[in-house]
Order: structure tokens, then sequence, then C-alpha cells
């Protein structure tokens, strides 16, 4: 630890680097904090200002005077109970902790992979956060991969638009994650430890610098009595202040993941190295898999003797589907309770504790889909009823927002499901940012733009599909709720003629059947969806055996080529036996891959891949085997929208 007079640590820059020295962090302190990042040499942040404005005029960060500062190399492991990409990670960064007066300190972090800081305020006080600034200045020409948002009131599934920053309006913000193209680097920025705290946001503010913004703590939110008021929530009242905070406690880290290869991003577990630990002891009971899922399909099965919907004979044909093909999970979404506010008891043509009961004659657990806003109004009665019933899990949806009161809702909501050993994913959410690491029953998260808007949209392109592991995905899962049958090609081959059409009872999605296979792979999503209808599932059941023979959580995570927006191919391990999966844009491509991530030994490979005629029709197919080693090189070839997926298993 090292001593020095105010006055000289006033005057110099402290300079913090990577392990790998690539990245480096200098640190200014004058009449405010600022900091820069440089990589390979370059500037890829410029002066960025931070600061907490505690009220009552108490601002950490303006005119700091530092007490002492102590820089330490580290090296952490840990272990996942529920590992999205790497069961084991370990850590190594180089950390600076700045001790000021006022009773607050700053802790820069520097991985090879990226940088994060956050404030600690050690004052035992009460007080509210005024705000959390954050100026960022990325260099000229920066261009931006945008998650436009038009109200904080948000699901935060958006649209990656590719802009300039100079040509981002002045004012207009973006949920997180978001990720800016320097030129010599792309950085993405999000957040990790978001506990008890409102989510982030980033606004233009001038020329090539984002400013951060925060919805402000709620004081009063009634119901949208014009627009389904059960879930829609207008804000009436806001306070001048964004967090209320009881004493000492550490705020979220930020997080820049900084690279010149994209494939970092999509490996990077820095949020996840970040985050708390888990509060939970004994995880045996949490259990990923897969769900077949009713409302993709609108419950539209057929052939059958019995009307199709939200009754007994219909979920006992999903058991039996899952079944039959060992999926884990049937998920009862929205339409099983008595209505979507009385969610203690079930619609007149169910009986959910008996489907629950017949669902575990036949090895399958129930999930149940509830609203937030009733759910948290009686919470521990509510969760202690659904699992009394023996459900596993509960799918909570339309939160929408991202201030204080609702981001420690997440936090609660999973606490009380933990007590009754209930899982949760957290549908119409924020992204990821941490919570799922404290709590490891939150499986899953929505906050993407996924598969289901293919019910009212022609947005969901194999473009947006290789965008979102690289920028959605860096935060952590995703409910992209992939495995659509009916597939589509961008136009019909002859005519040139649109050929998709939005269907919201009988959707289908663009791309070829192996792009949708491989998100099986290339997704990380420990509660997996499986979307379609089991009745077309049972036509399709050479691809469904391909789909559930792929785990929904990882050993080992290696992305052997990458590019945003444009391709992606991706290895993952479980156990012994290697998964490969690809996809690729409307640009038809061929790659070279070698398997040299294998062990010794000779392996069995299964590849599901694009068939020769999949540019004509997408739903074309074909499945092949061959004997592989870590010497071969395999040639994969992508239709356009395609997609290509291996399983490679040791002899």
């Amino acid at each position: 630890m090292v001593f020095i007079g105010n006055w000289a640590l006033a005057q110099q820059e402290i300079k913090l680097s990577s392990p790998d020295e690539k990245l480096e962090v200098g640190i200014n302190l004058t009449d405010e904090i600022s900091w820069k990042a440089s990589f390979k040499g370059f500037t890829v942040i410029e002066n960025t200002i931070i600061s907490m404005d505690m009220g009552n005029g108490r601002v950490l960060g303006k005119n700091p005077v530092l007490r002492k500062k102590n820089i330490e190399s580290i090296t952490e492991k840990r272990t996942f109970e529920v590992p999205n990409k790497d069961a084991e990670i370990t850590s190594k960064f180089n950390q600076l902790t700045l001790d000021f007066k006022g009773n607050y300190q700053l802790i820069f972090r520097t991985y090879n992979d990226g940088i994060s800081y956050r404030f600690i305020d050690s004052s035992k006080k009460s007080k509210q956060v005024f705000n959390e600034e954050m100026a960022l200045t990325f260099p000229e020409g920066t261009l931006s991969y945008f998650p436009e948002e038009e109200s904080f009131y948000s699901h935060n599934e958006r649209n990656y638009l590719k802009k300039t920053l100079d040509e981002i309006e002045k004012g207009a913000f973006c949920s997180l994650p978001v990720l800016f193209d320097t030129k010599n680097a792309k950085v993405l920025f999000t957040e990790s430890a978001l506990v008890d705290y409102p989510g982030m946001f980033l606004a233009k503010s001038y020329k090539n610098s984002m400013v951060s913004t925060f919805p402000k703590y709620v004081l009063k939110a009634v119901p949208n009595q014009e627009s389904y008021p059960d879930r829609n929530q207008i804000i009436e009242k806001e306070a001048d202040y964004i967090a209320k905070i009881d004493g000492k406690r550490s705020f979220p880290w930020r997080v820049f993941i900084i690279s010149d290869d994209d494939r970092t991003f999509v490996e990077s577990n820095l949020v996840a190295s970040l985050a708390d630990k888990s509060r939970i002891t004994d995880t045996n009971w949490i259990k990923p898999g897969q769900v077949a899922w009713d409302w993709y399909n609108a419950n539209n099965i057929y052939g059958v003797d019995f009307e199709a919907g939200l009754n007994m004979e219909t979920y006992k044909y999903y058991i039996d589907f899952a079944s039959k093909n060992d999926i884990e999970y049937v998920i009862l979404d929205e339409g099983w309770t008595k209505s979507t506010t009385e969610i203690m008891d079930d619609n007149e043509f169910l009986d959910v504790p008996e489907l629950i009961q017949y669902a575990k004659s036949k090895n399958v657990e129930i999930i149940l889909w509830v609203l937030w806003k009733p759910l948290y109004e009686n919470p521990d009665e509510i969760l202690k009823l659904y699992s009394s019933w023996g459900a596993v899990g509960i799918k909570v949806d339309f939160m929408q927002r991202s201030d204080q009161y609702v981001v420690d809702s997440y936090g609660k909501i999973a606490e009380i499901a933990a007590k009754y050993k209930l899982m949760v994913d957290y549908h119409g959410a924020f992204k990821p940012a941490g919570i799922e690491r404290m709590w490891p029953n939150i499986v899953n998260y929505e906050g993407v733009r996924g598969n289901e808007n293919n019910k009212w949209t022609n947005e969901i392109t194999p473009e947006h599909n290789v965008t979102i592991p690289f920028i959605r995905m860096a935060a952590g899962p995703m409910d992209y709720t992939p495995g659509a049958m009916i597939n589509m090609n961008k136009v019909d081959y002859e005519t040139g003629a649109a050929n998709f059409a939005p269907l919201f009872t009988r959707p289908m999605s663009f791309g070829t059947r192996a792009h949708q296979v491989a998100m099986y792979v290339v997704y990380e999503a420990p509660l997996q969806m499986l979307c379609e209808s089991p009745t077309i599932y049972y036509k399709e059941q050479e691809t469904v055996d391909f789909i559930t023979s792929i785990p929904t959580v990882w050993d080992e995570t290696q992305v052997l080529k990458g590019a945003v927006s444009d391709y992606i191919v991706v290895a993952r391990r479980k156990g012994d036996t290697w998964y490969l999966g690809a996809m690729t844009d409307w640009t038809a491509r061929d790659f070279e891959i070698d398997l040299s991530f294998l062990s010794d030994g000779s392996y069995d490979l299964k590849a599901f891949k694009d068939g020769v005629n999949a540019s004509r029709n997408a739903q074309d197919y074909k499945i092949t085997r061959e004997s592989v080693d870590q010497n071969t090189k395999i040639e994969l070839q992508l239709s356009s929208g395609g997609g290509y997926s291996a399983i490679i298993t040791k002899k």
C-alpha cells in the first residue's frame, strides 16, 4: 500500500494496465475524476468524467482529495452453479483502489478483455442518489450498434441501429448493452452487480459523447386503463433522485469489454466474474433444461379428437410430447389462471395441480407464467401455493421498468422463489446484470428481440440473429425462444417476391431450418424453449431428435470465427462431447473449421446442415455423419440465412 501527499497525487495521472499490458486506463484527479482507455496504444475511450451526486452538496468525485491508493494483481477462480459458457472461470486482473477524503472509494479493474470501475460509499447515513455521472467520449468516427429506446418504460427488446455517433440525435438514448466500434477496437458497455439500484441507459450528449441517464425513483405508478391495466402502468409521479440508499454500499460495476477481435464479446465472462457470489447454498434442485412452449404457437395443435385451447387435453398433449422426447419441462403461459390478476386459481377448463401430477408421472415438470405486478403484491403466498401444487418454476412477465423499485424486485422474487425451490425465467425484462449469479435459480432473461416477434413483424432477420450473440448475449443468457419449423427465405427464388408474412397464430421464421437448429448451440439459455407446435414437431421428428440432444449449459466455450452482424461459429463442450453451431446473415458463406480443440482419439460427428436446395426452400436440410479427430478440417457451407450444427461424440 502506497501513501503519498495529497498535492502530489492530485497532479499525477494514475495508470493501470491489463495483465497482458494491451489495455491501459489512465485516471486523472483534478477538480473532478476523469479517465481514458487505450488498447494496443490506440485511444478507444477519451476523457470520461465520473461522479455521484449524493445530495446536500456531497458529490463523490468533485474536488477529490486522495488519501491513499493501492494497486494489486489478483487471480480469482469461480465455478458457477448454472454455467452459461464455462463451468469454471479463472479471472486475472489488476486492481486499483483509490480511497478519498469524504468516506468513499473508487475501484478500477483491468482484465485482458476489458475494464470496469465502481464507486463505494462508506457513509453509514441514509441518503438519496440524485445522479451518477458518466460522460463518455469516443474517438471521431466511432460507429455504434445502438439499441435505441423510446422510453425508460420498455421491455428492452430493440433492433441494433448501425450509426456513427454524430448521426445519433442529441438526447436519443439506448438500453444496455451497447457496442461501439472505434475503428481500432470495439467497446461493449454494460453493467454488473446491479442490485437495488436503477439500471443505466446511455444518451447522446454532443459530437462523439454519450452520458449516463437513469429512470427516476418512482413515487406513484397506476394501471394504464386504456391498455392492458393488468400489466401496463403509467408513471404518475417521480422523485428528483434516482435511488434511496440506507448506509454503506457498493454501487454497480460499469463494464467495458474491449477487443479488436469480435469473438471476444461472445467468449467474455466479465459480467459474470464481476457479479456478487451466490446466496443459495444448496443448488442441486436447480436443473436447467429444455421447455415445450405453448404461447408462440398459440396452442395451435391439430389432428386430434378434442378442441385445442387452454384446457387439460391440450396440455396433456404438450406433456406427452415432452415426455416422448425427453424434454424436461412444459410451460403454462398466459391463460392458465382464472384471470391475469387472479393468479391463485386456474381457469375453469384446467386443474393445474392435477396436470402437474400427470406431468410428473411422465417425468416432465411444469413451469407457470405469471404477471409481475400481481405476483409482487403477494409473492410469498403465491409462490408457496405454486410450490405446493408441485410446480418447479415461474416465468415472470411484463416488468417493463428499470427503476430501483423494480430492479430490487428481481432479487426479492428470486429469494422467495429459492425458499420454495422454484426456478425463475424473467421475461419482459431488462438484460442480465449479475443478479442471476447471486440467485442462480434465475435461469434465463428475455430483454432480447426474439422469435416471438415473428408473430407481428418481419424484422427478426438472420442479420439480427447474428448480431445479438456479440452484444446482448455478452451480458448473459437470453430467452430468444428458438425452434421455429416453418422457415422462409428472404424472397421467393423465382419471383423475387417476399414470402414471409407475420401470422400471430401460425408464425414463421426468416432463415433456414439449420439456422434455427444452430441457435441451440450458439445462444446461451439454461432454460431453452422449443417454440413450435408439438403437432408440427411430430412431423419433424428428425429435427426434434437433433435439438433434444443438445445441452443447455456448458463446461467450455470457444468461438472459432465471428464478425458482428455477419456470422458466428461456436464450439462448446459438455463433458467429453463437443457441439458446433454456425450461423450467417443473408450472405451465403463457406468456412473451413479446424477441429484441433478436440482431445486425442476418434470421434463421431453428426451434422445438421443446410440442404442443397435451402436457397430455394429454407426448410431443406441434411443430416450427415463422419469420423473425425483433432487433425480433421471440415468444410461448412452455409446457405443465405443459413446455419450448421454438429454433435461430436467420442468413440
